[in-house]
């Protein structure tokens, strides 16, 4: 999830005939130059929109698209591999183990406005599972391939057919529409399909059903280097700071097929930074990225905003820092060798154990003062953050921790006025 190199930055911006004279590997290369809504602007005028719009990674392409805001997305999602959109479901149905129906109807309501082409190509790709745990919260199904009843006592008490063989009723009036849009085309697209899926929802057996999805995306998603929920959780357990000693037992070897979400350009000068540049191993920046996925999903909602998941970075990134310089005592070379040789989780674990530190000496401490009041309850959240009124710029509001200055800072406050 980082890209830890200096951003290239084209020399000049390329209008959109200079773009498309490019090579197809040119365009990719400018392409990682752009910012988001110029990347857009570009793959959607070219003849090689579908398939640039394929290159990408599916993490790649849902951060581009959290970038420009899923609705101004629209006509790129449609470009979209059906690996990318089923990607971009599992980031957006689900919130820990729970689905929201409410995030399927938006999101097959955009997929719908590629027309049945679009759905066609999904279908074949979507889990029965999925579509027939969603269908159940939207739908009563009665009737059926059997049923004996005649037509008066089959349409009484529902709401519409649309083979005169299986009754429908809507659970939920403001997605009636969706659904029924979609089911007009899958009934059409695929008969065989909206058959089971309707004989599968008269069985009604939601539970299951949801902890069978969850399995499945549970699995999609580590193959993407994304771990469990629980996996995940652990990163966040304490260690002592003052007896922590390195292991140096280390194996790397890649976290599945990774990739990166959201690039972060090393534009500060961090101690992290600098020692990653020293070590220059992609197999540490793929552990980095699995760290970083790990971050997001312990937060369980962090994938609905693009500024809540680049604050996530920046505090994998922070207490990565914290650790190395309270390690190595601000040594590159030393800080890069134990990156090299030390779980970078355990290094992460150091850190915000040393920033927790701070939450403990926060929660025996009253002020009545408005600036002290706020550093204070900064340090009381969940995850503790940083007052920025310390910062030179004076900004009355939080930052995630960056460097062990930000902790003397803290503790040296938190120290006065303990008295």
């Amino acid at each position: 999830m980082a890209i830890v190199e200096k951003k290239h930055v084209a020399p000049e911006r390329l209008s959109e005939p200079a773009f498309e004279a490019l090579s197809f590997p040119e365009k990719r290369n400018y392409l990682n130059t752009a910012g988001a809504k110029e990347k857009m602007d570009l793959i959607l005028s070219d003849p090689d929109g579908k398939r640039l719009t394929a290159a990408m990674q599916p993490q790649e392409f849902f951060w581009l698209v959290k970038e420009i805001g899923e609705t101004d997305a629209l006509e790129l999602v449609q470009l979209a591999s059906a690996e990318q959109c089923i990607f971009l479901l599992d980031m957006e149905l689900w919130e820990g183990w729970t689905f929201s129906e409410e995030k399927a109807c938006q999101w097959l309501a955009y997929f719908m406005e590629g027309g049945e082409q679009r759905v066609h190509e999904l279908l074949k790709y979507l889990d029965f599972e999925f579509l027939q745990l969603f269908l159940s919260r939207e739908l009563i199904v009665g009737g059926g391939i059997g049923d004996q009843s005649n037509d008066e006592e089959r349409f009484g008490d529902y709401d519409h057919t649309f083979d005169g063989v299986f009754m429908l009723s809507f659970k939920n009036s403001k997605h009636s529409q969706v659904i029924g849009t979609f089911l007009s085309m899958l009934i059409k697209l695929d008969n065989p399909l909206y058959t089971a899926l309707m004989e599968g929802i008269k069985g009604d057996v939601d539970l299951e059903l949801e902890d069978e999805c969850q399995r499945f995306r549970t699995g999609r998603l580590e193959d993407l280097g994304f771990p469990p929920l629980d996996e995940a959780l652990s990163i966040y357990a304490r260690v002592n700071p003052a007896t922590f000693e390195l292991h140096d037992d280390k194996s790397l070897r890649p976290a599945g097929e990774g990739g990166s979400m959201m690039p972060l350009v090393a534009h500060d000068d961090s101690l992290l930074f600098r020692a990653l540049a020293l070590a220059d191993s992609q197999l540490l920046i793929q552990e980095l990225n699995y760290l970083v996925n790990s971050a997001l999903v312990a937060e369980g909602g962090a994938f609905k905003e693009p500024e809540t998941m680049v604050g996530i970075l920046e505090r994998v990134c922070g207490y990565l820092n914290i650790a190395l310089e309270k390690l190595s005592g601000g040594d590159e070379q030393k800080a890069a060798t134990q990156l090299s040789g030390e779980k970078l989780k355990r290094l992460f674990q150091l850190g915000y154990s040393i920033v927790l530190e701070l939450k403990f000496a926060a929660q025996e401490t009253e002020t009545v003062d408005y600036a002290t009041g706020k550093l204070l309850a900064g340090l009381k959240a969940k995850r503790p953050r940083f007052y920025r009124g310390l910062d030179p710029d004076g900004v009355d509001g939080y930052r995630e921790f960056k460097e062990m200055a930000d902790v003397k800072r803290a503790a040296d406050l938190l120290s006065r006025l303990r008295g």
